[in-house]
């Protein structure tokens, strides 16, 4: 019964989340085109995304929001084990917006009115696989941090299948070096369990975000990279072991989430 459920849910959460970006997405990209403007685009995404978290029935708990750096830009570097942790992620940064940009794999740009609302937004897609590209994204983001905007990004460069946390692409580390920004690491726990490997459903949960101090870069130079790009992992992985010791916390003692997007 909770398996049929969970379809149910699933699917009204795929046709809401469908229909919204048809329905509501098309004007607004054709609004922001013709006045140039976009922060109604970040709303209006923030919105679906709380919705079809309520629909489906996953909440976020989030410990360490006073490390959210709400007066600076900064690079937030954040785990990734399943789909739907970007908009969680972003959701819960949603304080930060319009000055909150993601790096995204540049193949989703493709997506029908999403893929032009990224552009409008100034979304920086990034093709890992072209070297030359990938440089020109990261000098493309390092700019748009040094104009006063956030980044949040995945360093890992592709989720992990079995929630282990896997290396870190330098790339990250490249960028916040040249922008001379801070960079925050983040643990996100549980979402694995909302959308599992090779399954569309995605089940109700509660998802665990844990920020941790920002790590600073002012000073550092590029030859710093390496060793930035382990201080940071080394605080990410420390940080989901912490997730997951109060999600286990929580399983014992039947706690529900208390702090979500919705």
């Amino acid at each position: 019964m909770l398996t049929v459920i969970t379809a149910i849910r699933s699917v009204l959460g795929y046709v809401f989340v469908i229909a919204y970006v048809v329905i509501i997405g098309t004007p607004a990209v054709l609004v922001a085109l013709v006045t140039n403007t976009h922060r109604h685009l970040l709303v209006l995404g923030i919105a679906c995304v709380r919705m079809a978290m309520a629909i489906l029935g996953i909440r976020a708990e989030v410990a360490g929001r006073e490390h959210i750096q709400r007066h600076r830009a900064a690079l937030y570097t954040v785990n990734h084990a399943s789909n739907v942790e970007p908009p969680i992620i972003f959701a819960v940064l949603r304080e930060l917006t319009p000055r909150l940009k993601v790096v995204y794999k540049a193949v989703l740009r493709k997506l029908p009115i999403l893929g032009r609302g990224f552009d409008l937004v100034g979304f920086v897609p990034i093709e890992r696989e072209h070297r030359e590209r990938a440089t020109q994204a990261i000098d493309r983001a390092a700019r748009s941090v040094q104009s006063g905007n956030s980044l949040l990004m995945f360093p890992e460069g592709t989720r992990s299948r079995t929630g282990a946390l896997l290396p870190f692409k330098k790339g990250a580390f490249v960028l916040a070096i040249k922008a001379q920004a801070p960079v925050v690491p983040a643990a996100i726990f549980g979402a694995a369990r909302a959308m599992r490997p090779g399954s569309p459903l995605i089940w109700p949960t509660t998802v665990r975000v844990h920020f941790g101090p920002p790590i600073e870069t002012a000073g550092l130079q590029i030859g710093d990279r390496d060793a930035l790009t382990e201080r940071v992992r080394d605080e990410v992985a420390r940080l989901l072991v912490e997730a997951e010791a109060a999600d286990r916390e929580a399983q014992a003692t039947n706690r529900p989430g208390t702090d979500s997007p919705r």
